[in-house]
């Protein structure tokens, strides 16, 4: 073939086109659908009771390749229980400047406490913004449930919850 046919077969790439109609997509206006399981927004999940499920144990942290968690554990006391095991998360961030939406931090939890929401508008204008804190990331509280901290379920002990028995 010689050599002036090279940029001729590019622009019948181009020519081809030229002439479809084009497709657009009104996406602020009308937002299709994800698939069911899209890796979206984390969310750190709670008990049907209102506990937390998070225990403070760091996994999903130490499993993130982009070092985009930061979780700070503490103790739960009696009076104040955040979780059903010893521990709870009390500091809980998600840089999502960082974050890759690989989930490892989602296959690395040994609770289930974390989780990958379908929401995907992750943009802000505000670098701050994106690093996501304990209070952004929790579900939200059923209604008519008293959230953390609260004592266990009357008659519950820890593997009760992690047996998933606990209403």
């Amino acid at each position: 073939m010689p050599d002036f046919l090279g940029p001729v077969a590019g622009f019948g790439v181009t020519l081809s086109t030229m002439f479809k109609k084009p497709l657009t997509e009104f996406y602020p206006e009308q937002k299709t659908p994800t698939a069911e399981r899209y890796h979206g927004r984390h969310q750190l999940n709670r008990y049907a009771d209102g506990i937390e499920k998070c225990i403070g144990c760091e996994l999903c942290a130490w499993a993130c390749p982009a070092d985009a968690i930061y979780v700070e554990g503490a103790d739960n006391t009696d009076e104040e229980r955040y979780s059903p095991g010893e521990r709870y998360g009390q500091v809980y961030q998600i840089n999502y400047l960082r974050c890759i939406g690989c989930g490892l931090c989602i296959e690395a939890c040994p609770t289930r406490a974390l989780t990958m929401t379908n929401d995907y508008e992750l943009a802000d204008d505000n670098r701050a913004d994106l690093i996501y804190e304990k209070d952004r990331l929790l579900a939200p509280v059923e209604p008519g449930v008293e959230p953390a901290p609260h004592p266990m379920a009357e008659g519950a002990t820890e593997a009760d919850y992690y047996r998933g028995t606990v209403r």
